[in-house]
């Protein structure tokens, strides 16, 4: 038995069949108990995750159009968990993830957490503690109380937050098919009064994948929506006298990243053109205020724990270079056999590291001995092997591991 509230954890998916199956295998090794899995994705998606371990303990939905509001409120609708938790399907969370997110919902007086968001190096912060303001516009979180017209920014793809209090407010406006969809809900929450918190350690690896609106490396393929969904969130939230600066802000905003991205070769003149002209389409678009699509309940619905077994053990490689596959294959193995898995492969070399879960199952580092894990350490620093490892466990061990990590005797396999 457990004393812990019940988490549904939430994953909207629309063309990433092959990120949406890594990130159940991920989502799978989370030690939190109890957790139930709802999935609303498109037809390709849920064919790649039919044939996971746990596939038959997922509740699952079709979504039919890529709109992520409609989508969301479609898994809170199927969720039975006293806390909703949303991660997006091009993103990883480490094991201890719900465990970090939900702490701070023990308290009742807080009605939502949001975390840290690692980018595509797995290391560097991509988002962490960021407030919203009337605009849409996001800003770091300032020390001490929050201005008026301030909220705490949820992370879409790191997000937690009391099931009932969220359909009180009507779940995700589907008005906003994609972009400025949490910020919109944490601005509602804010303006209902209800505390929204920092949880620093609830920890997500992301990485900006291909969808319809833009390529992997981030150049738009449509400013559509980035223009109905700011005119959309300016009309509900700034004042008349701000609305029009907003509208010219965003406008520039979108201008000079099209602009940076013509000078650099990613676009042609004419496609940036096309781009901008879509963006004025959607902000014309956004200035009628549809109203949202009443959010769906359905009653009595059961909860269905995703995992019965205890939370996975862990297992530590580590190796040099000429080790790799070995070590990978092992890892692999291990995995399978249903532990959580961290390898640290390092080469003779000052490269920079990097840290990724692979769709096998596991979590790898790789890089230099003698190269910087964080961003801001120097260029090159000597380490003997041992102290390396023993340094880049202590780096991550908070997030990694729930009850400290496992020992590491270098190249060889320990369990706990």
């Amino acid at each position: 038995m457990t004393d812990q509230p019940s988490v549904s954890v939430i994953v909207v998916s629309y063309g990433r069949p092959a990120l949406l199956r890594r990130a159940l295998i991920g989502i799978g090794q989370l030690f939190y108990r109890p957790f139930e899995l709802v999935v609303v994705a498109d037809g390709p998606g849920l064919a790649a995750i039919s044939d996971l371990p746990f596939s038959t303990h997922i509740k699952t939905a079709v979504q039919d159009s890529p709109n992520i509001s409609a989508a969301r409120n479609l898994g809170l609708a199927m969720s039975s968990g006293q806390i909703a938790a949303f991660i997006d399907d091009d993103a990883v969370p480490e094991p201890t993830w719900l465990n970090h997110l939900v702490s701070p919902l023990l308290d009742t007086e807080i009605a939502a957490s949001t975390g840290t968001v690692l980018g595509r190096n797995g290391i560097s912060v991509q988002w962490a503690n960021r407030v919203v303001d009337s605009l849409g516009r996001a800003h770091s979180a300032p020390s001490g109380a929050l201005p008026k017209g301030m909220a705490l920014k949820l992370e879409g793809t790191n997000m937690a937050m009391r099931r009932d209090v969220v359909q009180q407010l009507g779940g995700f406006d589907d008005g906003f098919g994609f972009y400025l969809d949490e910020t919109d809900l944490a601005y509602r929450l804010m303006l209902a009064d209800h505390r929204v918190v920092h949880a620093p350690l609830a920890t997500v690896h992301h990485g900006f994948a291909a969808s319809e609106r833009r390529t992997d490396d981030r150049v738009p393929l449509s400013l559509f929506q980035i223009g109905q969904s700011s005119m959309r969130y300016l009309r509900k939230h700034a004042s008349n006298q701000e609305l029009q600066a907003g509208v010219e802000q965003i406008r520039a905003e979108q201008t000079d990243r099209i602009e940076r991205l013509v000078k650099a070769g990613r676009l042609s003149r004419n496609d940036g053109a096309k781009l901008l002209e879509g963006f004025e389409a959607g902000l014309v678009a956004g200035q009628t205020l549809t109203t949202p699509t009443p959010l769906s309940r359905t009653p009595g619905a059961e909860f269905r724990p995703l995992l019965t077994t205890s939370a996975p053990g862990s297992a530590l490689l580590a190796g040099r270079w000429f080790s790799r596959t070995r070590l990978m294959q092992k890892a692999h193995f291990l995995a399978r056999a249903g532990k959580s898995v961290t390898l640290m492969v390092f080469d003779h070399t000052i490269r920079a590291h990097k840290v990724s879960f692979c769709s096998e199952g596991y979590w790898i580092q790789s890089g230099g001995l003698f190269g910087k894990s964080l961003r801001n350490q120097r260029l090159f620093t000597v380490w003997s092997f041992d102290r390396r490892v023993g340094s880049e466990i202590q780096r991550q061990k908070k997030i990694r591991w729930i009850s400290g990590p496992p020992e590491c005797n270098t190249g060889k396999v320990s369990q706990c």
